[in-house]
Formats: C-alpha cells, structure tokens, sequence
C-alpha cells in the first residue's frame, strides 16, 4: 500500500503504527463518532458545528492513539512475537527498530494526543487520561488472562464515553450502553481475530 511509498527511514515507524492496516483504527473511531453524533442530536442544531469539529479531532486522536498502543502492544511482546508467523516480521520484532526508538515514538505519539484531549471538555479529558492506563495494560493481559478481548472491548470503546462528554461535559445513560454494547462488539470481533494465531498459540 501507500506506506511502501515512504522514505525507507520513515517505513518501520509506519508498520509500527499499523498505518498500513487502518482497519484498527476505524475500529477505534466509531465509537466515539457514533456518541458524538447522537450527543450532538439530541443538543440540537446549534451544536453541529462544535460536532463536525469533535468528529475531526477524535478521527486524528485514533489515529495517533491507536499508533501508540500498537507501539506499546509490540514493546510488551517484541519476544513472543518473533515466534509467531503473523508476527514475526514486525519492526521491533524483526529489529528495524530499537526498543529506545520505540519509546520514542510512543512519547512523540502521546505528546500530539495529549494536545488534543486539552481541547475537550473536563469530563471527556479525564476518561481519556484514565484510559491510557486501560491501552498500558492490555498486553499484560494476555499474559494473565484467557480474555485479554475484554480488555480491549474496555480500552477500544471508551471513545463513546469521551465522544458524549466532549459535547454535553457530562455523561447519562445512553452513553454508558453504547459502550456496553461496543464492548460485545469487541469481544467479538477480537475472538475471531485472535484464532488466526491458534496454531503458534
């Protein structure tokens, strides 16, 4: 795809990143974009603006968000990696970048999203500081769990909390189903994903 056009320097941070897989990050966004959108129906009118504003800030929030948590995902498991067909030839994994250049990006990465929850609203930046403890934890949860899927049905879908609180500061019950029901959806969808590793498993 389009990350094979890249500089060669500038490649291994892409793959890092999954850029040549948004599906992940699509996955990441609706949520919150599906909150911002009933919010901003139920405000009204006058909040479409603001809305198609929120939409674009949390569509470069996933974006970089999700490149973050990959990066932090492959750090975690750079070892387990090398033995799994799949993922094998990963960056860190296949050592076109150091764990020191990893740690890097995932700064450089965290910088620009910390930029862009300061421009939400209190509620909404709080449930984004308190999710990055859910997207640091999610690899460890492999390790101590059979359903690391619900981990990541907790950490993917916190955009339909943020997405209901950038527009109203505040959240009630629809919210809070939506995020419940992206939850299943998750744990779904990640429990097929996860068989493609069965074998190596």
């Amino acid at each position: 795809g389009w990350v094979g056009c890249l500089p060669d320097r500038l490649k291994p941070y892409a793959l890092l990143m999954r850029l040549d897989r948004p599906i992940g990050t699509w996955l990441l966004l609706l949520p919150g974009w599906w909150s911002i959108a009933a919010a901003t129906c139920a405000i009204g009118p006058m909040a479409m603006t603001h809305g198609l504003y929120l939409a674009l800030l949390f569509g470069i929030g996933a974006l970089i968000m999700r490149g973050a948590g990959c990066t932090i995902n492959d750090m975690w498991d750079k070892d387990f990696d090398k033995q799994v067909e799949r993922t094998r030839l990963r960056p860190l994994a296949a050592g076109t970048v150091t764990m020191r250049q990893a740690l890097t990006l995932v700064t450089i990465l965290m910088t620009f999203g910390l930029g862009i929850l300061l421009q939400l609203s209190l509620t909404a930046i709080i449930i984004g500081v308190a999710s990055v403890i859910l997207v640091v934890l999610y690899p460890l949860a492999k390790r101590v769990t059979w359903y690391p899927q619900a981990v990541l049905g907790l950490t993917f879908n916190i955009g339909a909390l943020m997405g209901w609180a950038a527009v109203t500061n505040g959240i009630i019950l629809p919210p809070v189903l939506l995020y419940i029901g992206g939850f299943f959806w998750t744990l779904g969808y990640d429990t097929i994903y996860a068989h493609q590793d069965s074998t190596d498993d």
